[in-house]
């Protein structure tokens, strides 16, 4: 069964590396735990049954009120949450981005060109007072509108 786990945004790692210590120490019947990109603020753990998952919660750091979200949730319910979709079928030009890495981390900008090929876009930052092209990798970057 899989329980969906509210967490401290932006701190859904931090949890699932303390509960992953957690397992190994007190020997819980959890068998995965996921974090999914598009979920910001919780976690889904999959385990045996609710009292193995509040064990397991229980004192944990960064875990929101009483933790665990009302119910199961059934894996169809989550296909399109953890579905994977290539990268680079996903870009168009135009389309605004952030930089999640390198030297313009955080900056946002907006797409002028994708090279498939390389799995490499160019982009113009939107706040720089000169536009200036910029190729960075596909992987540095997330979608934002």
């Amino acid at each position: 069964m899989i329980f969906p786990v509210r967490t401290t945004v932006n701190q859904e790692q931090l949890v699932v590396d303390i509960l992953s210590n957690k397992i190994e120490k007190d020997e819980l019947n959890i068998y995965s735990i996921a974090v999914v990109p598009d979920l910001k603020g919780y976690i889904l753990i999959e385990a045996d049954n609710e009292i193995t998952v509040r064990r397991g919660i229980t004192d944990t750091p960064h875990v929101r009120g009483s933790g665990i979200v009302k119910g199961e949730v059934k894996i169809d319910e989550l296909s399109g949450l953890l579905e994977s979709k290539p990268l680079m079928k996903t870009l168009e030009e135009g389309q605004k981005i952030e930089i999640i890495a390198g030297p313009f981390k955080g900056e946002k900008a907006k797409i002028t060109r994708v090279n498939a090929g390389k799995e490499e876009v160019t982009v113009e930052l939107l706040e720089a007072a000169v536009k200036i092209p910029v190729t960075i990798k596909a992987e540095n970057i997330k979608i934002i509108a």
